[in-house]
């Protein structure tokens, strides 16, 4: 693993009020907020999992600061779990029922990324144990690839300052922020765990290949299940779209209003499999995450 100087990954106590938020919080966007409130759905479940995951390969670190970044980066995470958690009373509290999609992120987490996959009790035995616990490590490398890179868009895109609810988008600045700041911690840990760079990167480019239509088919899905209950007859629309006709509108809503990035971007090569050079090339400097949001924050609502 190469040497990197790193600072210190803390979880920032953070506190948010959406008693005031819109359900559509982006302005007159129902599409671009729908899909993004469907990561409301996907991630108290997923980071927790990432939680469990991180927490079974501790024991298996030989590298001090490497130890020292995954437990900061287990903080982070459990912090942005009750974040999207509080999130989802907000949908609640606009007469969105949340129960459905969150059954099936269970299923995915709690059962087929299970210690036990689907009930299968030999994948807890040698040497299918620790096999399975870094495969699924290498899941998270390819999650948090993706959404470092997210992190990054969002970092230089200022349309949901000038569109959008200030509590909403300090949840989603303030996270995203953060995945910029440990955008190398996963790739760090699986590239530990591996035995050989050969199966690293056969195994990450392959991983990339199954984690980036699953996560993008999630995520529309979450939104999609969000819309079909929205009041407005227009925002409904949504919801009964199949899911190749959602990609279509998110790249045309993201070129017309940069709420969303496009399809496009997020199906380029730097999103889906770019080497570790460019996740540390990113401009977010990974020492002040909170201060790239904050120093350019306009006024919180009062």
């Amino acid at each position: 693993m190469n040497a990197t100087v790193r600072h210190q990954l803390k979880a920032r106590r953070v506190q948010f009020d959406f008693d005031q938020t819109p359900l559509h919080w982006l302005r007159d966007d129902p599409f671009a907020t729908h899909i993004i409130n469907g990561i409301h759905l996907l991630l108290p479940e997923g980071e927790l999992w990432f939680c469990r995951v991180y927490n079974q390969a501790l024991p298996l670190i030989q590298d001090e600061q490497l130890l020292a970044d995954v437990q900061g980066f287990i903080r982070q995470e459990a912090v942005h779990s009750r974040a999207h958690s509080k999130a989802q009373l907000y949908l609640e509290r606009h007469g969105l029922s949340v129960e459905p999609f969150l059954k099936r992120v269970e299923w995915l987490f709690g059962t087929a990324l299970a210690d036990a996959p689907f009930g299968l009790t030999l994948m807890q035995r040698k040497p299918f144990k620790k096999h399975w616990l870094v495969m699924r490590v290498g899941i998270i490398a390819a999650i948090e690839h993706f959404t470092g890179v997210l992190g990054q868009w969002a970092m230089d895109n200022e349309s949901w300052e000038q569109n959008g609810d200030p509590t909403m988008v300090d949840l989603f600045k303030w996270h995203l922020a953060e995945e910029v700041e440990h955008r190398t911690v996963a790739y760090d840990l699986f590239e530990h765990l591996c035995k050989t760079q050969l199966g690293f990167y056969v195994s990450r480019q392959a991983l990339m290949a199954i984690v980036f239509p699953l996560f993008i088919y999630f995520i529309a899905e979450g939104g999609r299940s969000l819309a079909r209950q929205d009041s407005d007859k227009a925002a409904r629309k949504i919801g009964r779209k199949l899911i190749p006709q959602v990609l279509i509108q998110l790249q045309q809503v993201g070129e017309q209003t940069r709420n969303v990035p496009t399809f496009g971007f997020c199906s380029r090569p730097r999103c889906v499999g770019s080497p570790h050079a460019f996740i540390r090339s990113m401009k977010a400097t990974p020492s002040k995450p909170w201060t790239i949001w904050h120093d350019r924050q306009r006024p919180r609502r009062p």
